[in-house]
């Protein structure tokens, strides 16, 4: 993934993660329903919290993502962007892959999945830090 501003080397809204927010989004959405229709008689209701947890995350930080994708890049919008979009995939996707039955080693992505998260919340705090109005 590129991280170039949209339309060429002016400093636009990043492209990018936009795209990767609403394709998120659209996951999201599908999973949930997943969740919700076709695993529901076949997972505990543990796993089943799980699953929802992992759903709502992905939720929240899509939208989070989105939002980086309509402001003025900065490199710390830019690592917010990038923080995020691994965050997700590390965080929600090993909850996805644990809840499918994956080997339990995959629970060692959560965690760094959890920091990718935090530090992406960091970063976009310091990118309002340093916006110039």
């Amino acid at each position: 993934m590129a991280l170039t501003p949209a339309g060429g080397g002016h400093a636009g809204p990043l492209r990018w993660p936009g795209v990767a927010a609403a394709t998120a989004g659209a996951v999201a959405v599908v999973l949930g329903a997943l969740g919700a229709h076709a695993l529901h008689a076949q997972l505990s209701a543990p796993m089943l919290d799980v699953w929802h947890t992992a759903v709502r995350f992905q939720f929240w930080h899509a939208l989070a993502l989105a939002f980086c994708s309509v402001l003025r890049p900065t490199h710390a919008l830019r690592l917010a962007a990038v923080l995020f979009a691994i965050g997700m995939v590390l965080f929600c996707g090993s909850l996805y892959a644990l809840v499918l039955g994956a080997p339990r080693a995959i629970g060692l992505l959560t965690p760094l999945g959890g920091l990718a998260l935090i530090g992406a919340w960091i970063a976009l705090g310091v990118a309002f830090c340093q916006r110039r109005e």
